[in-house]
């Protein structure tokens, strides 16, 4: 029955509107990625979005791609491994793989990813397994990650309506209501409901760059999130760059590296971050849920972190390395948001992050840094940078929270209140 049932979730996938289908590879090949003539792509794809991977393909070649090279995972044969893999399995990573990806990046490839696998595929594997898993992989993927960090390729990230994640998100639906409903949401944080999507998002990215644009004029020391549960005093990096929607890789192309998104963001200093903070919504990481994060930050470390759901996948993360346990982006975004208004929770990074302000633990973005381009990873940490094998944004924005940009002896300047700019 089970098997029966989900290869009935793969037909579902399948018989996805034709014009949701297209209208988001268009808009992931020539916002998202912006595609050069003659560019390559790789492209990661769960398999239960492989309908979306093939529009994407055709709309690349349309678009002049050189050549589209897919990477799939699948549900089963993840499951596989934790059911019946040895304990030195979970050790284990695809070096070879990320390798290749990496020189392709070197080559000029650029990078998609596909999201809409189940977000809590793993919430009842053992903990102590997916951590092992996690760090083995981020410490193989990061030959390939440092071309993203570091922006030097056009990349981007989309998501996929499938069965799987619409049935977590709506579980007391019919499955092919809560696919209908999935669709829909994505639909319209995706801005496909414009008439032009692309000229919506051309005017999208203008208003966030007016955003960027006054934070990096205000040069602002630090900020202070402030509401139920926060005080937070996050300082700023030296030389600190705000970004958000479209930005320049260091390749020369301008690309929109999230669909959706409506953040403006930066990087920390990994060592002046003090007060505690709640999260404003579950955590869904690594295929578990993480519910009611509270963390304290004494001179930019987390010294005490809990969870009322998760807490040892939480206490896993922050013991990854030395900079797990530090922030490495800061992130404002208005209540208001499409993604807010949808009044979802889609247990999935890419789209929660973008309904609230939020910080993330580990890496730092070596493009908000000015002249991050000639910077060397010394360079960026003697600015504040923070260096890890993770990166992983939480959400502690909502309309209960103010914040204040902090200057050295300035009276505190009001950005947000009740989670809207002020």
């Amino acid at each position: 029955m089970e098997s029966a049932a989900r290869a009935q979730s793969g037909a579902a996938a399948a018989d996805l509107p034709r014009e949701l289908l297209d209208g988001l590879a268009e808009l992931a090949v020539r916002t998202g990625l912006n595609l050069q003539e003659g560019q390559e792509l790789v492209m990661t794809v769960p398999a239960a979005a492989l309908p979306l991977a093939r529009a994407i393909t055709a709309a690349a070649y349309r678009a002049g791609a050189g050549l589209v090279t897919p990477i799939i995972s699948d549900r089963e044969i993840t499951l596989a491994r934790f059911e019946h893999a040895s304990a030195d399995s979970f050790d284990r990573a695809p070096n070879w793989l990320y390798e290749g990806m990496a020189q392709a990046f070197e080559r000029g490839a650029a990078r998609l990813a596909l999201v809409g696998e189940d977000p809590l595929l793993l919430a009842e594997q053992d903990a102590g397994k997916v951590a092992q898993a996690n760090r083995a992989n981020a410490t193989a993927y990061r030959p390939a990650l440092a071309a993203i960090s570091g922006f030097h390729i056009n990349w981007s990230i989309i998501g996929c309506p499938t069965m799987d994640w619409a049935q977590r998100i709506f579980p007391d639906l019919p499955a092919s209501d809560a696919l209908d409903r999935l669709a829909a949401a994505i639909s319209m944080t995706a801005r496909l409901d414009r008439p032009d999507p692309v000229a919506a998002w051309a005017e999208h990215n203008a208003q966030l760059a007016k955003r960027c644009k006054m934070l990096n004029e205000a040069r602002f020391d630090a900020l202070r999130f402030r509401g139920p549960g926060t005080d937070l005093t996050v300082g700023l990096a030296q030389g600190h760059f705000w970004q958000g929607g479209a930005s320049q890789a260091r390749n020369g192309v301008i690309c929109n590296p999230n669909i959706p998104t409506e953040e403006v963001f930066t990087t920390p200093h990994a060592a002046r971050v003090n007060g505690h903070v709640r999260a404003t919504k579950p955590l869904s990481h690594q295929g578990s849920l993480l519910e009611e994060i509270e963390m304290s930050f004494e001179e930019g470390r987390a010294v005490s972190a809990r969870a009322t759901r998760g807490g040892d996948i939480l206490r896993e993360m922050l013991a990854t390395d030395e900079g797990a346990a530090r922030l490495g982006e800061v992130a404002l975004v208005p209540h208001s948001s499409p993604v807010s208004q949808s009044g979802l929770l889609y247990y999935n990074t890419l789209f929660d992050e973008n309904a609230a302000s939020h910080i993330a633990m580990g890496q730092c973005y070596a493009s908000c840094f000015e002249g991050g381009d000639s910077l060397s990873k010394d360079e960026i940490r003697a600015r504040g940078g923070n260096e890890s094998l993770i990166h992983v944004d939480w959400m502690i924005g909502s309309e209960k929270i103010d914040v204040d940009g902090l200057r050295d002896g300035a009276e505190p300047v009001a950005l947000m209140r009740q989670g809207e700019w002020t």
